[in-house]
């Protein structure tokens, strides 16, 4: 009996083990299964970003180039997330359920893109418009330019992929492993090609800053606003930084006079946004040039109908002080002073010349899509050096009459620029009078 009674506890014993095993069984095999599904929709994901990668190798010169980044963007940022989805899943138990390899890297072609495109584009014009905002011409042209430069400082790359990869990175604002893809160079390499050709573009183009050199034109070109004797409309415009070096919000300043064509005459770049406009203009080569050294602005004065003289003289926004060269706009420090009719007349035509600054620098940026980037603070000292360049190949294109770019970014008026509070000059205050005068005549005979 007591065999009997202690065999039936045993009994019980077992089959609660039994019971239990079989839910840990259950269990296990929904979790199997749930791993099966999670890893099946893994591997059809692994199959879409490599058909894909293969898609966009195969397919590159069809594409846009713009087109080509964003998709290789799109597959670069997919294959980490889903390379960290691999990683969040449970190891197989069983070799049927192995998880699939994360998906290669875009290969490379054995001949690379530009090679390619040369052979492809040479009858297309619009392929290069794509590739690097300019016409085969006038990329001929500038590598004609720069070519002896490009080869003593790279001897071993060809002088046009060093130019067009250059290119390339400031039209579309690609990274360097973008461009090593594309242009068969190391990252290193196409990184060092890339300053190389800003470094040359600023030896070698810097006649294109013309305020020195053809005044006559510039004066003649601001005829259309009604301010004679006027060489050129100067602003400050902010190039974002990221981090806290210039503190929040912190950008580069850059110094601007551009023309009634919209060209770069002067370009003074890489002053902190922690200094005031007027201390960036008294330390700028333009000011020495016109304060010190009396080289600049020192042509014939104009004859108004009124008898009154006007030398020339520059358009500034209010952040500058009023110089005899330089005339900003009326203003008024208490909003319940009102402007006579020749100061409105002045402040409007003065508006809408500083557009000019305005619509010079979104083309810039429209134009060079790296400069509408948020840069580093790490290359607080490379960016002015390349934001000059892309001035001075600005100007270059307009010279060479290339069309304006067709998605012309607008641009906004650094309206937080404080309005300078100082003294005024009074013999600039005489000049504005005369021209502001001279301005309100016009504007009623129209």
């Amino acid at each position: 009996m007591v065999a009997v009674s202690g065999g039936g506890n045993d009994g019980k014993s077992y089959g609660r083990r039994t019971t239990g095993g079989t839910k840990d069984k259950t269990e296990k095999s929904k979790l199997d299964h749930l791993n099966r599904q999670r890893q099946n929709l893994v591997d059809v994901i692994s199959r879409a970003i490599t058909s894909t990668y293969s898609f966009v190798s195969q397919n590159d010169l069809a594409l846009l180039p713009t087109q080509t980044l964003i998709l290789e963007s799109l597959l670069s940022s997919s294959s980490h997330s889903l390379n960290k989805l691999l990683s969040l899943l449970p190891k197989p138990t069983d070799p049927l359920s192995l998880l699939p390899s994360p998906p290669p890297p875009l290969p490379l072609q054995p001949q690379c893109w530009f090679h390619r495109f040369l052979s492809s584009a040479s009858s297309c014009d619009s392929q290069w418009f794509h590739a690097f905002h300019m016409s085969k011409l006038s990329f001929t042209h500038l590598l004609n330019l720069l070519s002896v430069s490009l080869s003593s400082a790279i001897p071993k790359i060809s002088p046009d992929y060093t130019l067009a990869a250059a290119l390339f990175r400031l039209a579309h604002g690609a990274n360097y492993k973008a461009l090593a893809r594309r242009f068969g160079i190391d990252s290193e390499e196409v990184c060092r090609a890339f300053y190389v050709v800003c470094k040359a573009v600023n030896e070698n183009l810097g006649h294109l800053f013309e305020f020195r050199t053809d005044l006559e034109r510039i004066v003649v070109g601001f005829g259309w606003s009604s301010f004679p004797n006027c060489v050129g409309v100067l602003g400050l415009v902010r190039f974002g930084i990221d981090g806290e070096l210039l503190g929040n919000h912190g950008s580069l300043m850059v110094q601007a006079l551009v023309d009634s064509e919209g060209r770069f005459l002067d370009v003074s770049a890489g002053w902190p946004s922690t200094m005031k406009p007027e201390t960036i203009l008294h330390q700028s080569k333009l000011y020495l040039g016109v304060e010190e050294s009396r080289e600049l602005l020192h042509g014939p004065p104009y004859e108004l109908s009124d008898g009154h003289l006007i030398p020339q003289y520059v358009l500034g926004e209010s952040c500058f002080p009023l110089l005899p060269w330089l005339l900003t706009p009326y203003n008024r420090l208490n909003e319940e002073d009102s402007f006579s009719s020749a100061e409105r007349a002045f402040n409007s035509a003065h508006n809408d010349a500083m557009g000019l600054v305005g619509t010079a620098f979104g083309r810039l940026r429209a134009r060079w899509q790296l400069l509408s980037k948020q840069w580093k603070q790490d290359c607080l000292e490379t960016l002015p050096f390349v934001i000059v360049a892309g001035c001075l190949l600005h100007n270059f294109l307009i010279k060479c009459r290339e069309p304006v770019p067709v998605d012309d970014m607008n641009y906004l008026k650094e309206e937080d620029l404080p309005v300078f509070d100082g003294m005024a000059d009074e013999t600039a205050q005489r000049t504005r009078e005369a021209l502001a005068s001279h301005l309100s005549r016009v504007s009623l005979k129209r």
